[in-house]
């Protein structure tokens, strides 16, 4: 294998490689190593251990001292190492899309998964549930797990005859180039607001990231599906211009979309009635699903399949046969009183605001009904979402619950503190309750529902556990919000499956 151009040192050529890894501890003879320099943790200092579990090429820094194997030199080694492994892994499946964004990823390839099943494909989605594939969903921990993983689980699926696969590409993972490799039949840019500034500084920096789906990995001609809802006059012309300046094919869907255009909505009991435009017809969907940003994947979605060759007619039946995702506004059980309970990832001011405003819609408030929100925020991460999101909560909502989400290293109370200092702030007419516990704010919340309320318990979704502590104090304790909400449910004396 040759070193595509970077500086090698010492022998490399025609090389007999066996594997790649960025663990030391996974090098068998044959394997090039990544080495790379992260911000809590030196993979270099593992070089010596890793040449002697047998790795014929290290790939790092042009500083790096390696004594016994092939130096890859790259001034970005992330990079030079993911476009060594895509080489090596093969096959691929035919037609791979990539989908970026700050919310709304996990539905997104979900759903173009889903459409791609209903038109007789064999589909698969890697990302933050995942790998779900045809015959079931094997976690990986990860939005975007890292190079060797991701590429490993493409052959994979390929050569298990998985022809059309979407993954999540999130910051960190195009940041850090975990998402190289596979031509891309299409990629999709579903929106942008704050989130992850404790590790990319600032919104530019961020942005930067996102963009490196269209600059660097989409190839020019290749189709890019980008919702434009009017909402956003900022981001989204920047990516679209993006996109465009690469030589992409702009594909825009949403209310403003020219390939694929919303033109009206209306919310039903159990999801919503779409009137779209495609190719100089109107059709109308039926989406089982509620809330305007769940039409808005669902159209991205759309978009991605319609750009990788399937009929429009199959795409929108599919559409009106799509099923929830895991942890998208997911309707975990009614209460004894009749309130419905939704469990959603929501964890930035922006999705919080998007989920508790598809819930409006299915509040009785000619009755009195009102809208409950149980939420916290994630210590370790970004603080200066905190107070905005309280504030968010508290204009938007009837009942506001600040709770625990995964405390980290933080004190939770400070975290807590920050999201309601930004509440009470606020200026709205919700009534602010702060409860320590996650499950015991969800059992108030069940607790306190009327007939004719809603509660939404937003933050952690799927996930199935809560983390507490950092580094070797670390903990991650057993914590399934739809189960909690079931248990709490039943333990006031109702079938909380209703």
């Amino acid at each position: 294998m040759e070193a595509s151009g970077l500086e090698a040192r010492g022998p490399w050529e025609d090389a007999a490689v066996s594997g790649f890894a960025i663990d030391h501890r996974k090098v068998a003879p044959g394997t090039v190593f990544g080495a790379f320099k992260g911000a809590r943790f030196n993979a270099e200092q593992f070089i010596p251990q890793a040449i002697e579990a047998g790795a014929i090429a290290v790939v790092a820094s042009p500083e790096a001292r390696i004594e016994g194997a092939a130096h890859v030199a790259s001034d970005q080694p992330r990079r030079a190492f993911a476009q060594l492994a895509a080489r090596f892994f093969e096959p691929v499946p035919e037609a791979v899309v990539a989908v970026t964004g700050t919310n709304g990823k996990t539905s997104t390839v979900e759903m173009t998964r889903q459409i791609w099943r209903m038109c007789g494909l064999s589909a698969a989605s890697i990302g933050t549930l995942g790998v779900t594939t045809p015959d079931g969903s094997v976690s990986t921990g990860l939005t975007t797990p890292d190079i060797v993983t991701f590429l490993a689980n493409m052959a994979g699926l390929a050569r298990e005859g998985v022809t059309h696969v979407a993954y999540e590409a999130s910051s960190h993972g195009l940041a850090q180039y975990r998402s190289e490799g596979p031509t891309l039949a299409a990629a999709a840019f579903t929106n942008f607001s704050r989130d992850h500034l404790d590790y990319h500084g600032t919104m530019d920096a961020y942005f930067e990231a996102k963009m490196r789906l269209f600059t660097d990995i989409a190839q020019p001609g290749s189709p890019a599906v980008i919702f434009d809802g009017g909402r956003d006059p900022v981001w989204i012309p920047q990516a679209i211009e993006r996109a465009s300046a690469r030589g992409l094919d702009v594909r825009t869907v949403g209310e403003r979309g020219k390939f694929l255009r919303l033109t009206a909505r209306e919310a039903t009991q159990l999801g919503q009635v779409l009137t779209v435009e495609f190719e100089g017809s109107a059709r109308t969907v039926n989406l089982p699903l509620i809330g305007q940003y769940q039409a808005a994947n669902a159209l991205v979605a759309a978009g991605l399949a319609l750009s990788t060759g399937c009929g429009a007619g199959q795409v929108f039946d599919a559409l009106g046969r799509l099923q929830p995702v895991r942890g998208r506004l997911e309707r975990a059980a009614i209460t004894p009183a009749g309130a419905p309970v939704y469990v959603d990832y929501a964890h930035t001011p922006d999705a919080l605001e998007a989920a508790i405003e598809a819930l409006h819609g299915h509040v009785d408030d000619a009755r009195g009904g009102r809208l409950a929100v149980v939420f916290g925020a994630g210590g370790d991460r970004d603080p200066g979402k905190r107070a905005p999101m309280g504030a968010v909560a508290a204009r938007t909502a009837g009942r506001v619950i600040v709770t625990d989400d995964n405390p980290r290293g933080e004190d939770p109370a400070a975290i807590r503190a920050a999201i309601l200092d930004g509440a009470r702030g606020a200026g709205g007419a919700a009534e602010i309750v702060e409860v320590a516990g996650r499950r015991d704010a969800i059992a108030q919340a069940i607790g306190g529902a009327g007939e004719h309320d809603i509660v939404l318990v937003a933050g952690k979704g799927h996930e199935q556990g809560q983390i507490m502590g950092a580094g070797a104090d670390m903990r991650i304790l057993p914590f399934d919000d739809v189960e909690a909400v079931r248990e709490c449910a039943a333990a006031t004396g109702q079938d909380p499956g209703r």
